[in-house]
């Protein structure tokens, strides 16, 4: 099967899918560099800036891990390659060891947020492994 043919055979909505799942996992990435910026940060609420600047350097890689491999995995997908599955898997590791991080804070607001981040990733691990079976991926 050549790539014209598996392009023509893509349905609408996977382009749909990866590009809003795109477009989160860059906001992801907007939020880490602005959490590494320290004028900005400065100007956050005094609960984002207490996590931001108590957070140890494994929870911050983590943080970094889970949105750059979410953006990796969607560009990935985009260009129709099946690896996306596996950077969303490293990706859907770093979201989850962010959330050991913030789940020994205990505020619910950077749980809830946190845990749609981990979902998020789960559901691109699934349509990943999905479109892939249906031949849309190689």
């Amino acid at each position: 099967m050549t790539d014209d043919r598996i392009t023509s055979d893509i349905h609408w909505s996977f382009w749909a899918i990866v590009v809003v799942m795109l477009l989160y996992n860059v906001a992801g990435v907007i939020n880490f560099i602005a959490q590494m910026n320290a004028d900005a940060v400065a100007t956050m609420p005094e609960a984002y800036r207490a996590l931001i600047e108590n957070r140890p350097a494994w929870a911050t890689g983590a943080f970094a891990a889970a949105v750059f491999g979410g953006v990796l995995g969607c560009l990935l997908l985009l260009v129709k390659k099946s690896a996306a599955r596996n950077v969303f898997i490293a990706s859907l590791f770093g979201a989850a060891m962010t959330m050991v991080h913030i789940l020994g804070i205990g505020s619910l607001e950077f749980v809830i947020g946190n845990a749609i981040q981990v979902l998020v990733t789960a559901f691109l691990i699934w349509y990943s492994m999905r479109v892939s079976a249906k031949g849309w991926i190689s």
